[in-house]
Formats: structure tokens, C-alpha cells, sequence
């Protein structure tokens, strides 16, 4: 009997071992590297197609959609770089996480996703554009910019010499967007190799100035480049829009301003002397459009190369295969479209974050998807990835089975916009996105809010068909046949605001304002 006990306890034995040696191990947590540019907009990519397609010099970024995916339809929740970027961080909206304009810190006991990954194994790291005025947070290095630093010679602040806003930090030479990279890569190189890690490596460009590196200065010279379809829209009556927004004309002065007094002017443009005098107003805007267009793409082409270097430290040092690489923009920006520059509004061109991602383990080279992705859904899929449970206060969701062609039945059709800091040229306004409509309300109210202007603008809708009209040419708000439409969008802009938790319950106006207009 005693023998047979043993017999059957060492089978038992036998069986246990051999179901942990059969186990699976735990997936390895893959790195993640998250470029970011500031305004690098989709129609200076060339994988998007546009008329800028044949010049834009941006081979990085098509080897990253060759080898990884392109997501369409991915979208910024307030289109202005300080809110967009602690969204991501956040993944929350404005009104949760309490950065609406450019003047809110994201303060440094907010939670963001660096934390979480950090608290989870990671070595977390940013180098380049901050703008959320505090100390980062959640990260083990950083080493950011000043505001929105300079392009040449930049300054950067680590823990070592931060003093928050534009003071402390030190200056380094080079070009801002190589300086960037070389800092992000001597990171990693003196990372340690037992852990995962987590970095952001963030671009002033192609924020204005639009500035490039001496070795791009000659790109596009002699070039006549294409003009979109709307570049000679010169007032609100062309399309029918609500308001004038921020035209080119206001570019070409600030040129001349420059020109005039450049040591008094707020930042060094490129191909100085510029000059709109004795030129019609169809001559000054294409004189502004082709210095404009042509500034921002060498400025993109200089993203370019360090995409490239990033890229090829992976290679060399066989972490391609299990990191995820991330290539976006904090928002879009009017490349002439409406004949406007900047961005903030909800027309596409300003609303779009380009976004390109390469997983080699798990996404497929070469494909795309159409899905509606929201900047506030970054942070949940880095949880994803980095077998992490969602934290409860990032309002997006991981899109990581959308692009293994696996949406979720439940997955968002439409989406929710809100633009807080109002000016009479581009009032606050909110609305909402779905397929192929666009449903948008210029309330016109600045709401208390820092940097917004007091002078409020009335109330007004615009309505877009983007089947029919995908460039956003005429305000189709007064067109009966739409009508039973916009009433449906009227409701789910209304269930998008209240999913999103945005309330105008403590603003008195807005209550007046919704009883007489919506």
C-alpha cells in the first residue's frame, strides 16, 4: 500500500511539472517609441495622397506605412497643441483634465499613462516639446524644451536645471529636430537593457516659424507648387462659413514684421526679406502660399531624416522585431486650405492627426483602417500593449484589435470635438463627427477661460456632407434635403457631449444660448 502511495504521489509529481514546463510564458512587454511633431499635418505626409503628394520628401514615413499601418480617420479632441498633448498623456478630454487652452499646466500629480507604466516595469523617458509648463511627471529622464523652444541652438531642461515656463535649461548646438534625436537615442543607449521601455520623442517642427537645417535649404528651389482648390477663398460669404478665420495675409505680415524688425519680433523666419508690396490680393496670397508650403516641407523633410535615425538604431541593435513604433502629429493644420494657416478649428484639415504605427510581431505591413480614433484613446493602448489593466481615468479606449481587422461590434461611429479658446476669428465652438457628416455649433463664448478673447460672436451651425463635399466648401446647414439629417445629428452631438462628461451646467450663457439656438 505504501508503494502505491508513492507511485501515485510521484505521477502527481510528474504531472505538475509537467504542466508548468507546458505553460506559456508570460508575453514579453514590448517597448514603445511615440514620435510626435507639432502641426505636421496629414497633406505633408504623401502617404495620405493630396496635391502635395509628388513633392513631399518624407521616405521615413512611407517605410513605416510599408512596414506597419496607416490609420485614416484618427482624430484630436481640441485642435491646439497644450490641450491635445496632455490629452494623450491623460487620455482624457479638456474639461477633465482641466488643460483647455495654452495657458493651463497639466500639474505634475495628474495621472497620465507614464506613471502607469513606469509603476508597471517601464523605463519611461520624453525628450523635445513638453509645453504643459510644469515638471513631467511619470518619466525616469527628461529633457524638453522651453515652451515651444527655438529651432536652432535649442534650449532643453532636465531635472538637473528645470525652473518651470521658459526659465532654467541648457543650450545645445545644432538644428532643434537633430538635437531632439540624438538626445532620445543616447537615452536609449545608456538605458537599462532588462526592462521594456516607453519613449516619446517629441518635434517642434513643423510648428511656426517653419525653420529647416542648412541642408535643406535648396529643396524646392524653382519649384511652383500645387495650390489647393480653396487656397483663393477670401471671405466667409464663399463658402458660407460662420466666421473669417485665420487668414494666409496674416502670415505674409508678420513676415514683413520680421523684415522690418527682427530683433523685436517674437521669433526668426527663415528666407528673410519677404515683402507683399505693390502685389494684387490674388498675388500676395500665392507669393505667401508658395514661401509657406515650401518653409513647412523642408521642415517636415528634416522630421523625416530622424524618423530615419530612430529607425535605424532599432535595426542595428535588434529591437525592431518587439517594439511598437508610433509616428502622428498633435493635430492637423491648414496647409492654404480656405486660404488659411494654423489650425483650432473642426474642419478637417486642422481636426485629422496623421498617424502611422509598425509593430512588426503583430500588425500587418501594409495595411490601413478607417476606424474613428480619438487622441484621448493613446493612452489605452499603451496599457494594452504593455499587458497593463485600463486605469479608470482614461476616458479612450485601446484600438489595438482595430488594427489586427478586428473591430469591436461596439466601437465608436461618431465623435465628439470641443474648441475652447475663443477669438471673434475663430470662435469656440463644439460638434460632432460621424462617417460621413459633420455637425458643428459656433457658440462664440469665451466662458471665462485663459487667453480666450471677451468679445463673443453669435451663435451660428455648420453642417458638412464629406461624401459629397470632402473639402469643406459649402455650409449645407440651410439645405432642406439635409434637414431631417442635422436634426439626428443635433441629438448625438448631444449623447457624444454627455458620454464625454462635458457639461455647460456652471456657464449660464450656454444654457441661454442652447434654449435659443439648438
Amino acid at each position: 500500500m505504501e508503494l502505491k502511495t508513492q507511485i501515485i504521489a510521484l505521477l502527481f509529481l510528474s504531472l505538475f511539472f509537467c504542466l508548468m514546463s507546458c505553460q506559456t510564458p508570460k508575453e514579453k512587454q514590448p517597448n514603445i517609441i511615440f514620435i510626435m511633431s507639432d502641426d505636421h499635418t496629414s497633406q505633408a505626409w504623401g502617404i495620405y495622397g493630396g496635391i502635395l503628394k509628388d513633392h513631399v520628401k518624407t521616405p521615413n514615413i512611407q517605410r513605416l506605412a510599408d512596414e506597419g499601418i496607416v490609420l485614416k480617420n484618427v482624430f484630436c479632441t481640441n485642435s491646439i497643441c497644450t490641450p491635445s498633448r496632455a490629452s494623450i498623456l491623460t487620455g482624457q478630454y479638456s474639461h477633465r483634465n482641466g488643460v483647455y487652452t495654452l495657458s493651463e499646466a497639466l500639474e505634475p500629480d495628474s495621472n497620465n499613462i507614464a506613471k502607469v507604466l513606469k509603476n508597471n516595469g517601464y523605463q519611461t523617458a520624453i525628450v523635445g516639446k513638453w509645453h504643459l509648463k510644469k515638471q513631467p511627471s511619470g518619466f525616469d529622464y527628461f529633457n524638453v524644451l522651453p515652451g515651444q523652444g527655438r529651432y536652432h541652438n535649442p534650449i532643453l531642461k532636465t531635472k538637473d536645471n528645470w525652473l518651470d515656463h521658459y526659465k532654467g535649461g541648457k543650450e545645445y548646438e545644432g538644428f532643434s529636430s537633430d538635437v531632439i534625436t540624438d538626445f532620445s537615442i543616447e537615452w536609449l543607449k545608456n538605458r537599462d537593457t532588462e526592462k521594456p521601455f516607453f519613449l516619446m520623442t517629441h518635434f517642434k517642427a513643423t510648428h511656426e516659424p517653419f525653420d529647416y537645417p542648412e541642408r535643406h535649404k535648396d529643396l524646392y528651389k524653382d519649384v511652383e507648387m500645387p495650390e489647393p482648390e480653396s487656397l483663393y477663398d477670401f471671405s466667409p460669404q464663399t463658402t458660407g462659413r460662420s466666421f473669417i478665420g485665420q487668414k494666409l495675409e496674416n502670415l505674409g505680415w508678420r513676415w514683413e514684421q520680421a523684415s522690418k524688425d527682427s530683433k523685436n519680433w517674437w521669433t526668426t523666419y527663415p528666407g528673410m526679406p519677404f515683402s507683399m508690396e505693390g502685389l494684387d490680393s490674388i498675388q500676395a496670397r500665392k507669393k505667401i502660399y508658395q514661401k509657406f508650403v515650401k518653409d513647412f516641407l523642408r521642415c517636415g523633410t528634416a522630421i523625416d531624416d530622424n524618423i530615419g535615425k530612430l529607425l535605424e538604431y532599432l535595426d542595428e541593435n535588434g529591437l525592431a522585431e518587439n517594439t511598437i513604433v508610433i509616428y502622428t502629429s498633435d493635430q492637423g493644420y491648414f496647409l492654404g486650405e480656405h486660404g488659411f494657416f494654423d489650425k483650432r478649428l473642426m474642419y478637417e484639415e486642422s481636426l485629422r492627426m496623421p498617424f502611422v504605427m509598425r509593430f512588426p510581431k503583430e500588425i500587418q505591413a501594409g495595411t490601413k483602417n478607417d476606424d474613428i480614433i480619438l487622441n484621448i484613446d493613446f493612452p489605452a493602448i499603451f496599457a494594452d500593449y504593455a499587458n497593463v489593466e485600463q486605469p479608470d481615468f482614461i476616458q479612450g479606449t485601446s484600438f489595438r484589435e482595430n488594427i489586427k481587422g478586428k473591430t469591436p461590434s461596439d466601437w465608436r461611429t461618431s465623435m465628439y470635438y470641443r474648441y475652447w479658446l475663443h477669438q471673434e476669428v475663430r470662435p469656440a465652438h463644439f460638434g460632432v463627427r460621424n462617417d460621413r457628416f459633420k455637425l458643428i455649433f459656433f457658440y462664440g463664448q469665451p466662458l471665462g477661460k485663459p487667453g480666450a478673447k471677451k468679445e463673443t460672436t453669435t451663435p451660428a451651425w455648420e453642417f458638412y456632407d464629406l461624401q459629397n463635399d470632402p473639402k469643406e466648401l459649402q455650409n449645407a446647414y440651410e439645405d432642406s434635403k439635409y434637414a431631417m439629417i442635422i436634426d439626428e445629428m443635433k441629438k448625438e452631438l448631444l449623447k457624444q457631449k454627455n458620454l464625454a462628461g462635458d457639461s455647460d451646467a456652471s456657464y449660464p450663457i450656454m444654457e441661454e444660448i442652447m434654449e435659443k439656438y439648438w
